[in-house]
């Protein structure tokens, strides 16, 4: 690390040489690594990390002439660990499973976890907006699902009308579709 101070002007110097470069050398460093047989997603890791290894040792930045080929040979040397580490795995007798073949054995195993932490996110919405409904609206939507009622016997046990019921009934699944609609969409 540099313990002598950096003038200012010296260091947006810096920073406008980086990002230039990184502006003009990142495709050409993931297209390498894509003909590589990287996926995309290893590729733009090990690129923003040769960057952020760069941007850490900005102060050395002016004294560097070809900035894109000290990234480059920074970005070779970061791709040869990545290869010995994969080496040394393979010799281990670590191997990669595809993502597809992992989710086609959950899937068949009926072990899916994104389907039970949809299906929990979406009890804990409906419970959401079932506490925000109107008491009234509320009240006929629990008797009927959670209670097993019909609409005359709340009609029976509340005093209140067959139509009545229906219509808040109706009110409170417009709310609980908006209510869903909106949870679907964020």
């Amino acid at each position: 690390m540099n313990t002598m101070k950096q003038d200012p002007a010296e260091n947006r110097d810096a920073n406008g040489r980086l990002e230039q470069a990184y502006k003009s050398e990142k495709p050409r460093l993931l297209s390498r690594l894509r003909a590589a047989g990287r996926s995309l997603e290893e590729a733009e890791d090990l690129v923003h990390d040769v960057y952020a290894e760069t941007l850490a040792r900005l102060h050395v930045v002016p004294d560097i002439r070809n900035l894109s080929a000290w990234i480059n040979s920074l970005f070779t040397r970061r791709l040869i660990d990545a290869w010995r580490h994969e080496k040394v795995r393979k010799a281990s007798g670590e191997t990669d499973v595809a993502e597809d073949t992992l989710r086609e054995i959950i899937k068949s195993a009926g072990l899916d976890p994104l389907e039970a932490y949809v299906r929990e996110c979406l009890v804990d919405a409906l419970n959401d907006a079932l506490r925000v409904l109107p008491v009234a609206q509320r009240q006929v939507v629990e008797a009927q699902v959670f209670g097993g009622l019909t609409f005359r016997e709340i009609a029976a046990a509340t005093g209140e009308s067959i139509d009545t019921l229906t219509a808040r009934k109706r009110y409170a699944l417009r709310n609980l579709s908006r209510a869903l609609r909106h949870w679907i969409d964020q």
